[in-house]
């Protein structure tokens, strides 16, 4: 039987210094990038996919595309805006923050990409 979450406690509180702590920390770390990894594995570039609520910017939620490159760490990817979504985009009068030029079908957002953990995908 797998240990439970009070015997992780216990044998945190049992390690003799932070040096011991820290490398605990680092395993915890690890497994999370693990977990994250299986977890937006079809997640690639070319797939259609959907920006989710989580996303703290509410101008995206909902916008549509086709996703990107990912970035060095693996856990944000560009995305392209569909046509619709950036038709919504441009008319949205509460955006300020992204200039949509009138000749552009299909906005890709700028910065350092949308985190995986933010987009659904549309397809299967």
């Amino acid at each position: 039987m797998p240990p439970t979450i009070d015997d992780v406690r216990t044998f945190i509180g049992q390690l003799p210094d932070a040096a011991a702590v820290a490398q605990v920390q680092e395993a915890a770390a690890q497994r999370l990038r693990a977990i994250d990894k299986a977890a937006f594995a079809r997640i690639q570039s070319g797939r259609r996919a959907r920006i989710t609520p989580a996303l703290r910017s509410k101008l995206l939620r909902g916008k549509t595309g086709t996703v990107q490159e990912r970035n060095r760490t693996g856990t944000r990817a560009g995305f392209l805006l569909d046509e619709e979504s950036t038709r919504q985009l441009r008319a949205d009068p509460r955006n300020s923050h992204y200039r949509v030029p009138e000749n552009v079908r299909r906005f890709r957002l700028p910065g350092s990409g949308v985190p995986l953990s933010c987009l659904e995908l549309t397809e299967s």
